[in-house]
């Protein structure tokens, strides 16, 4: 993220309205696709779903979303936006699987309900995390984009998003990325050794790398356009990240009057993967659409993401598969409205993701886990 998980889930989610770590509203379409939905608004394992089992919905209400396993797989930290919990736009929580569930339980809040935060991920040791908030600017929630006269879905690039380091107590211990502009959509490679995340500190969108401790800052993409969301590949060696890349004056101009106000529209955005030093970049999918928060299979020969390109619909998101060449594309979930954010455990076993089914017809994104079967 992406990004406000309200804003990308609710608006990628419900109206096409989605697309890459944020979302937010456009109730009459989710209503309508509620209502005229062939598949029930209960299900939460669809039959055609057969990589996943044992399916286990962890959260039932709000906006919660990028869900991400701590080192040793006993944790996860994550971003909602939850009414019955406080928050008035999105926090980062942590979960201990040995504590329960959510359902009942609210789980600990890291982020203090300061700004608006986005994008966590745990550190080396599960001690401490990583997530990018706009408390730098003020402790209040950033207001939304205004809607625009032409109808167009966008997202806000909060210039105040830096990305802090807290303990599991909340306490901010470092800061890894600040300074002016955007900095957000930080992920840290499995060995522990490294850092990537998205800024615009160059003027556009860039990804960059750092060490674990925040040194040894390095350009990665320099193309014009919106690069984000990136994951290191199971090794370390790769990247593989969701870019939109205008072509057209057209198109060139539109992002860039954008970028200028503070925004971009993540409704056309493929998958790329390159070397974790920049070199190789290459484009794996050419679906067309929105495709976005791809993470690498835990053999790095391929990797999950979400979609609409086959949506009938343009908030239709589902997970599919894809190789690293761009062949072999297999849809893995089947759910009617969205699907997004998958994240597979270090160990490979399980598969965490967002999704909108078994919600009662409401707009709530809960979060799902399964085991994962080859």
């Amino acid at each position: 993220m992406k990004k406000s998980l309200t804003i990308i889930i609710g608006i990628f989610a419900f109206v096409f309205i989605i697309s890459s770590c944020d979302c937010d509203d456009q109730k009459s379409q989710k209503n309508n696709h509620s209502n005229n939905s062939k598949q029930p608004d209960t299900t939460v394992h669809y039959p055609q779903e057969k990589h996943l089992a044992n399916i286990i919905q962890l959260t039932d209400g709000g906006d919660n979303a990028e869900a991400y396993f701590s080192f040793d797989n006993s944790m996860i930290v994550f971003q909602g936006k939850v009414p019955e919990w406080g928050s008035k736009c999105d926090q980062i929580y942590y979960f201990n699987f040995a504590d329960g569930d959510m359902k009942t339980t609210v789980p600990p809040l890291l982020s203090e309900g300061l700004g608006r935060t986005t994008c966590s991920y745990f550190m080396p040791g599960d001690t401490t995390v990583l997530y990018a908030s706009t408390r730098s600017g003020s402790d209040e929630c950033p207001p939304d984009p205004t809607k625009r006269e032409d109808g167009k879905y966008v997202w806000p690039i909060y210039p105040d998003f830096d990305i802090y380091i807290a303990d599991l107590n909340g306490e901010i211990v470092d800061t890894l990325a600040s300074g002016p502009g955007y900095d957000a959509e930080a992920t840290v490679s499995a060995q522990g050794d490294k850092i990537v995340f998205t800024s615009d500190r160059s003027g556009d969108l860039e990804l960059y790398t750092c060490d674990i401790d925040g040194s040894n800052i390095k350009q990665i993409t320099s193309e014009l356009g919106y690069d984000g969301g990136a994951f290191f590949s199971p090794d370390g060696s790769m990247l593989i990240f969701r870019s939109s890349r205008p072509k057209t004056d057209e198109d060139i101009k539109e992002y860039k009057d954008l970028l200028a106000d503070g925004l971009v529209m993540p409704t056309n955005m493929e998958l790329y993967t390159c070397n974790v030093d920049g070199s190789n970049l290459k484009q794996i999918t050419q679906l067309g659409k929105a495709n976005w928060a791809p993470f690498f299979h835990p053999s790095g020969e391929k990797v999950i993401f979400s979609s609409n390109h086959a949506g009938e619909r343009g908030y239709q998101f589902n997970l599919f598969m894809i190789n690293l060449d761009g062949t072999g594309l297999e849809q893995i979930t089947y759910d009617g409205i969205f699907d997004a954010f998958p994240m597979f455990s270090y160990d490979g076993k399980k598969l965490i993701f967002s999704s909108n089914r078994n919600n009662g017809g409401t707009r709530n994104t809960n979060l799902f886990i399964a085991d994962w079967v080859e």
